[in-house]
């Protein structure tokens, strides 16, 4: 029998936030991550029922942990940024090459 896959955190994190975003289906996360469907419900459950505690964090009690935080929210969103840019830019590629005709 196989061992048990183990994730970290921050995968998990990543991969919520990308079905959150809209970035990925759930079937396309679970594809490419081979992933049970069940395992991501239950990270998008945990993730949502302990968002609240994010905003509860004292942030003045480890001035490092909450740059570290604010840095990890400015790659996610330039890391979603960038995603819709590339999917922008190959959508105008196709319309124009497909509008020379």
């Amino acid at each position: 029998m196989k061992p048990r896959r183990t994730f970290s955190p921050e995968f998990k994190a990543q991969v919520v936030l990308e079905v959150l975003s809209g970035t990925k289906s759930n079937a396309e996360a679970c594809r490419e991550y081979q992933l049970k469907p069940e395992i991501l419900s239950k990270w998008k459950t945990h993730f949502v029922e302990n968002a609240a505690q994010l905003f509860g964090m004292n942030a003045q009690g480890n001035p490092e942990q909450a740059r570290m935080a604010e840095l990890e929210r400015v790659v996610g969103r330039l890391t979603l940024q960038l995603e819709i840019a590339k999917k922008a830019s190959s959508f105008l590629t196709a319309l124009q090459n497909g509008g020379g005709k």
